[in-house]
């Protein structure tokens, strides 16, 4: 079964230490379930390593940053002496470079970490230590929930990671845009599908703020056209049998699919529960769910429960979502 909401759409499975995230009103109050799509750039508070490279010298290959240690994930903080917040920042730095080595300050894993890199000579005629580097990242999201009191909102419902490492990425700032689903990869066992979308650079519709593992943070400038609003269910209020999740698979119209809630989990660190897509409408447009979905809001018995997070790999049909209330609470 599929009904319209005829909601002006904003949607991704995506690819932040927290700094300064939006309290959203007290658990109890009523939020607007959103599902639709934005999309999503945020820049990191550093340079990340995104990949070790070879550098061409006169006695051959040499990967200088690789051979120290240096590893693709790490965020690059400091650069000799020099604070790093940005890639023009490290840039800056490493035109003063010499051949002398020089000390790399990263932090992996929540720890900070010292390298001592001996810069080459490349073919060029320039020092180069070897790496890849990016400070930012853009991708299209889906928004679960709305606070109409404090203009607060929650997408993805897991955070934005290294695609190398898994670790969660820190961010300096970001802002969220309106975006349009422009086609749709279907999903099939072992292959997971994707929606492919597009947005205006310059049509922003707030901010990124906070980034958790249960899912980014910040405020929109405007309310979503339908702003009507549900109770958040608690923790103990889930249930296995049927519900459904809002998404954003086609245009901007955000739509209601029917799902089934299979399995909870609810053992300390493995708060989740298992679903099934139901909706054949559904199903003939994604094959179930895809890339791009997370974040949907998910709703049984008449409150706002959790939200669409991952596809199992070997069948897009079915998938996990996370409680709301672990949501609200990574929200502060």
């Amino acid at each position: 079964m599929r009904r319209k909401l005829e909601k002006s759409a904003l949607t991704f499975v995506l690819v932040l230490a927290l700094s300064g995230l939006v309290q959203v009103s007290a658990f109890a109050t009523d939020l607007v379930p959103v599902g639709k799509a934005v999309g999503i750039s945020v820049t990191i508070d550093g340079a990340m390593v995104a990949g070790i490279s070879e550098v061409e010298t006169e006695n051959g290959k040499v990967s200088p940053a690789g051979q120290a240690g240096v590893l693709p994930g790490d965020i690059i903080v400091k650069l000799g002496a020099a604070p790093i917040h940005s890639l023009v920042e490290f840039s800056n730095e490493a035109k003063a470079l010499d051949g002398s080595p020089v000390t790399i300050t990263v932090e992996r894993e929540g720890k900070q970490c010292q390298y001592t890199v001996h810069p080459v000579l490349s073919a060029e005629g320039r020092y180069q230590l070897g790496l890849w580097l990016r400070d930012g990242i853009t991708g299209i999201g889906t928004v679960t929930y709305y606070d109409p009191e404090t203009g607060a909102y929650g997408a993805l419902g897991h955070g934005i990671n290294d695609v190398d490492t898994g670790a969660l990425i820190p961010v300096s700032e970001g802002q969220i845009y309106d975006a349009s689903v422009a086609g749709v990869v279907k999903g099939k066992a072992g292959a997971p599908g994707e929606l492919t979308g597009i947005f205006d650079g310059n049509g922003t519709c707030g901010t990124v703020e906070g980034n958790t593992v249960y899912g980014i943070f910040g405020v929109m400038d405007e309310a979503p056209a339908d702003c009507a609003t549900l109770p958040c269910g608690e923790y103990g209020e889930v249930c296995t049998g049927p519900a459904t999740i809002l998404s954003t698979v086609n245009g901007e119209t955000v739509e209601e699919y029917d799902i089934c809630i299979d399995r909870l989990y609810r053992e300390k660190g493995e708060e989740r529960f298992l679903i099934t897509v139901t909706d054949e409408d559904l199903l003939n447009a994604t094959g179930g769910i895809v890339q791009g979905m997370s974040g949907s809001p998910i709703c049984q018995n008449g409150k706002i429960v959790g939200a669409v997070t991952h596809v199992l790999v070997n069948d897009p049909t079915r998938g996990y979502g996370i409680f709301i209330e672990n949501m609200l609470d990574a929200a502060g």
